[in-house]
């Protein structure tokens, strides 16, 4: 074996184990903020909020943001913080300390609760502690292309405990390639990222899945819900564009736009506790049926704002959850209107993660991990793996027919 194979497998021990180390950091100072900024010990965070008084919902964020805001500010004085797929895919030097500290702050917005995803954090975090474990190797850019996207990968598979969904992240939405070498180190990687982070996840899904009496004809429903999904979906990223500023903000300004944006979430989640984070709440209430028609109306339009107000004041979180949050909310509006005003019963946790994995199919361009990544998330019975599939490829598949027509 030549030393370069020794050290890309010794490399892959190394990268998995980092980010592993990389997803429990970030879950451990994600919790704290969390317990921190609404004042509880145990439970979930949407326990937390609910049980908090106004005032700590209204100001908690707008605090989290004023510190988060100062953090960015100080940080893009200095140094440019830029994407970490962009500098992955240009093969380009990676840089440790502001993807690290722009990581830290993106975890201290959204445990004082922003409406961004987490999984932004510790994706940087894990390549930068895999940069700097594997810095001296001999590895080619190759190499070290597949194994710093594997390392994204697999802190996000840590911190959700979805081993397969970080691998599939790491090659197809990454590396977009389906070769044995990157499968193989990602599937790894991942497992190992997964199995450091288990003191603290637990290896348990993070969402709990109802088991209700499921009918096999949501299959077909899947196929009616897939362009409802494929129009929330392509809705949302234009959302989000639009919020994006066309440069990064580095100014002062930072401060009270962030902050004005906490507090705006935090008056909200006065009456819908559910909207503050990165959506696991919205995707627990919505497994659980614990949604009105009225309250699922409101927090299909209000997620998404809130999500794009964040982007537009020059805050910096994930997507996924966002995106999934959006998507089980229609599904639980659609769930929820059927029962109420027809005599038919449909499942509202199955058709809220129907969609949702529709939704997440088409803001991220990859149904397969879509649908396994959202299956990974609540472990429900397998034969729902098909119905996740058919409404995500069918979603995807509407996309393609759209892009082609429209070239």
């Amino acid at each position: 074996m030549t030393r370069r194979n020794v050290e890309f497998a010794s490399a892959i021990v190394v990268i998995g184990l980092l980010a592993g180390v990389a997803g429990l950091a970030t879950t451990l100072l994600l919790r704290g903020v969390e317990h921190l900024t609404y004042h509880y010990s145990f439970g979930t965070l949407l326990s937390g909020v609910t049980d908090s008084s106004p005032v700590r919902r209204a100001l908690g964020p707008m605090v989290g943001g004023v510190l988060a805001g100062f953090g960015w500010w100080m940080l893009r004085r200095r140094t440019e913080v830029p994407p970490l797929a962009d500098t992955i895919a240009s093969q380009g030097s990676l840089r440790r300390l502001a993807l690290s500290l722009d990581a830290t702050l993106q975890v201290l917005l959204v445990g004082s609760g922003a409406s961004l995803g987490r999984e932004g954090a510790p994706r940087q975090f894990a390549a930068a502690l895999g940069d700097l474990g594997t810095s001296r190797w001999s590895l080619t850019a190759r190499d070290r292309e597949i194994l710093l996207a594997c390392a994204a990968g697999a802190g996000l598979a840590a911190v959700y405990a979805v081993p397969v969904g970080g691998a599939l992240f790491a090659t197809r939405i990454m590396l977009n390639t389906w070769h044995p070498r990157a499968v193989g180190t990602a599937l790894i990687t991942s497992s190992l990222a997964v199995t450091v982070a288990s003191p603290v996840t637990h290896e348990v899904p993070p969402l709990a899945w109802p088991d209700p009496q499921l009918s096999y004809l949501l299959t077909s429903f899947a196929l009616i819900l897939s362009p409802l999904a494929f129009g929330l979906g392509i809705l949302f990223n234009r959302i989000m564009a639009v919020a994006r500023p066309a440069t990064t903000i580095k100014s002062w300004v930072l401060v009270p736009a962030i902050a004005a944006a906490g507090l705006l979430i935090g008056i909200c989640s006065v009456w819908w506790p559910e909207l503050p984070g990165n959506g696991r709440s919205i995707l627990t209430v919505s497994l659980a049926s614990g949604l009105t028609l009225g309250s699922a109306v409101v927090i299909l339009l209000l997620k998404p704002l809130l999500t794009a107000t964040f982007l537009r004041a020059g805050a910096v979180g994930g997507m996924l959850t966002p995106a999934l949050a959006t998507g089980a909310a229609m599904g639980s509006v659609v769930a929820i209107a059927i029962n109420t005003w027809t005599p038919h019963h449909v499942s509202v946790p199955a058709v809220s993660l129907t969609c949702a994995a529709g939704v997440l199919a088409i803001t991220q361009r990859a149904p397969i991990w879509a649908a396994i990544f959202v299956w990974e998330l609540a472990r429900p019975p397998w034969w729902l793996l098909a119905v996740f599939l058919v409404a995500a490829s069918s979603a995807h598949g509407l996309r393609l027919l759209r892009e082609h027509r429209s070239s």
